[in-house]
């Protein structure tokens, strides 16, 4: 088809600029990944399958002309600074750590409802600003979030409120010691008529081992994802802590909460995980008791196909880190379309 809205007008300032690109400079006109790959490496190619000479050359020109000039990717988009709206995020952040591991699982909510089959569900429509959505079982607590995010909305007011869940997640992450994931702007936010079904996210106890991995597959398989990818995407349990009166479960995974490290995985392997005894929901407990992990991060180590990825993530934080960001990134684009890549940092 013709390609969207943000792709023409990025090719309008490219053929604007064209004397500057350096000749026999060829590109490709992809997804947003795939563009920032192309630009990171300033190893460009070019493929014409499905493209007009003119929709072609268009696209070369525009990536001929950001590596040309040596710039990074756009802060500036539909007249918002996302460089502005992420700096008054990670204002909220610094003011209070504890807001950034729940900022997190706000992007990651409003993003893993997607249905590769269904086509629908992820982050694209806001949807999880809703009350119908946020009334979700795993979405308790989450109505906060979107509370202490509004002020940046009115704010900015041509930022999609989907847009700024996961522009939040990804900035919450940076704060927190983690990497520079790569965010893409360009979502449009849709009515309510697009709150998904409750039980899209993964549940922290299907009854057995065995049950509780095979859950774990079929939810993220459902939004495309791998085993290493729901490894990777696990280690941000790193982060946080649950609450009795939210998902009924109590405690931190990690003494450090809110900071984004390897620790998990660690943990994992080298402490004793023992059946907590009380009178809330199974989870497990360290020899101190201080720290817990949900069924679901049990099965991580008891799945021999779960756990050879622990072990890579546990010895190697750069790895963690380089796996982390790209799951994460593909997690928030779950579903959407005419993305553009944009600077946040």
């Amino acid at each position: 088809g013709s390609p969207g809205r943000r792709y023409l007008i990025m090719h309008a300032l490219a053929f604007g600029a064209l004397a500057f690109a350096p000749a026999g400079t060829t590109v490709m006109r992809s997804s947003p990944a795939m563009m920032r790959a192309s630009i990171s490496s300033m190893q460009p190619t070019w493929s014409t399958a499905n493209l007009g000479r003119r929709d072609a050359l268009s696209s070369a020109c525009a990536l001929a002309f950001v590596s040309s000039l040596g710039v990074g990717l756009p802060a500036l988009a539909d007249d918002v600074d996302y460089r502005a709206a992420a700096a008054d995020v990670a204002k909220l952040v610094r003011s209070d750590p504890d807001k950034g591991p729940t900022l997190v699982r706000l992007a990651w909510h409003s993003s893993g409802t997607y249905d590769k089959a269904n086509r629908d569900g992820g982050s694209g429509p806001g949807s999880i600003r809703f009350k119908q959505e946020l009334a979700h079982g795993a979405n308790a607590g989450l109505a906060k979030a979107v509370e202490w995010l509004e002020p940046i909305k009115k704010k900015y007011k041509a930022i999609s409120y989907a847009d700024l869940f996961t522009l939040a997640g990804v900035v919450a992450i940076k704060e927190m010691n983690g990497p520079t994931v790569p965010w893409s702007s360009g979502r449009v936010d849709g009515d309510s008529s697009r709150v998904t079904p409750d039980g899209r996210l993964p549940a922290a106890d299907k009854g057995s081992p065995k049950a509780t991995a095979a859950g774990l597959r079929e939810v993220f398989g459902r939004m495309g994802f791998n085993d290493k990818e729901i490894v990777v995407l696990s280690g941000a349990h790193a982060l946080g802590r649950c609450h009795p009166d939210a998902s009924g479960y109590d405690g931190p995974w990690t003494p450090t909460p809110t900071l984004l490290t390897n620790s998990y995985y660690s943990l994992l392997l080298n402490l004793k995980w023992t059946p907590k005894v009380w009178e809330g929901p199974m989870q497990y407990e360290d020899p101190s008791g201080k720290l817990m992990m949900l069924p679901s991060d049990l099965v991580l180590i008891e799945d021999p196909e779960f756990k050879k990825y622990v072990e890579v993530y546990a010895k190697d934080s750069t790895k963690f880190f380089a796996d982390f960001s790209d799951a994460f990134a593909k997690l928030l684009e779950l579903g959407t379309s005419d993305l553009m890549p944009t600077a946040y940092v």
